[in-house]
């Protein structure tokens, strides 16, 4: 099965105690009625959640059932033997602060029964103090971080990076983090929903404070000097082309993220010949594909590019943006 033309695939919106409506004003989402929506994910093959495809031939089925199904033909034949597709991409609406967390490293998440994850951010609008609390201050160990823990004075451990709109910053496993009230953000990650929390700053949920998990938590951080130190915002050096600007934003062992600027127009392409992933972020644009078809992108709209689809993405009204994502 040649597969020549996009996929779109439902969104699946998750109610968080953090969670805002944002969703709707900003990229005109169809939220559920009631609810705080914290996410909307976009693209996961997950036992609890599945994308499912919106329209086309392929209509009606799940991410997994492509992934298991068609593998060769949508995704290439690079990719690593995986039992399910292995990153997944969110839309966060950061109404309040999230939690003060960490997500385990690959050589520790089997003991503690949890799954690895590295993560990048991309900052696409925020207000309030919107900003991003990342990696532990030069100096604290483990004692002293326990000792925070003690105080009830964790986040003095972390440090506050300010950010806005158009930043990106790379979350390797193992790094604390939180996420500051009044960002909305596009998440990239690895196939992953294994979080511990250390401080959820006395959330109720449900009338209950929410559970935390210290002890993973302190096996899961990486103490080491190598970890420490505020982390700076990814750079963003564009390199100019033939109708489009190019920089990238994040390049590790589980994915290869871009920053792309469309001025009039811009050939998605895998050299390696695998599946590509856009995410709308900033102008309208016509995707168009061969041997004939095309489909509109708005802000948040997120496509998969298959393997052998061979497309090209125009501005519809000055420049537009997406973020590029492939495989590394």
């Amino acid at each position: 099965m040649r597969l020549t033309a996009p996929i779109i695939f439902e969104p699946i919106f998750m109610d968080r105690v953090w969670g805002g409506r944002r969703m709707e004003s900003l990229f005109g989402k169809r939220l559920p009625t009631h609810g705080r929506i914290g996410e909307a994910w976009e693209l996961v093959d997950r036992p609890e959640a599945q994308s499912v495809v919106h329209d086309g031939p392929l209509r009606g089925k799940t991410l997994h059932e492509l992934w298991t199904q068609y593998r060769t033909d949508i995704f290439g034949n690079r990719i690593a033997p995986s039992d399910r597709f292995p990153l997944l991409f969110k839309l966060l609406d950061a109404q309040e602060r999230l939690s003060v967390q960490v997500h385990p490293p690959a050589e520790i998440a089997p003991s503690l029964n949890g799954e690895p994850k590295t993560e990048m951010w991309y900052i696409l609008d925020n207000y309030g103090d919107g900003d991003i609390f990342a990696g532990l201050k030069a100096g604290v160990t483990r004692d002293a971080f326990e000792q925070a823990l003690r105080a009830g004075s964790v986040q003095d451990t972390v440090h506050r990076v300010p950010v806005a709109p158009g930043d990106c910053i790379f979350i390797p496993s193992g790094r604390i983090h939180a996420i500051g009230a009044g960002n909305v953000i596009v998440e990239v990650q690895q196939n992953s929903d294994t979080t511990y929390r250390i401080d959820d700053h006395g959330r109720l949920e449900g009338g209950k404070l929410r559970p935390l998990h210290v002890p993973q938590a302190l096996e899961t951080i990486r103490f080491d000097a190598l970890m420490q130190g505020m982390p700076g915002l990814q750079p963003q050096r564009a390199v100019q082309a033939e109708g489009y600007r190019r920089a990238e934003l994040a390049s590790c062992e589980h994915f290869h993220v871009e920053r792309v600027w469309v001025e009039s127009q811009f050939r998605p392409r895998d050299e390696q010949g695998g599946f590509q992933i856009l995410i709308a972020m900033k102008g309208q644009s016509r995707l168009e594909w061969r041997p004939s078809g095309s489909l509109t992108l708005g802000p948040g709209d997120t496509v998969l590019i298959p393997a052998g689809c061979a497309s090209l993405l125009k501005p519809l009204a000055g420049e537009s943006q997406v973020l590029w994502a492939k495989m590394p």
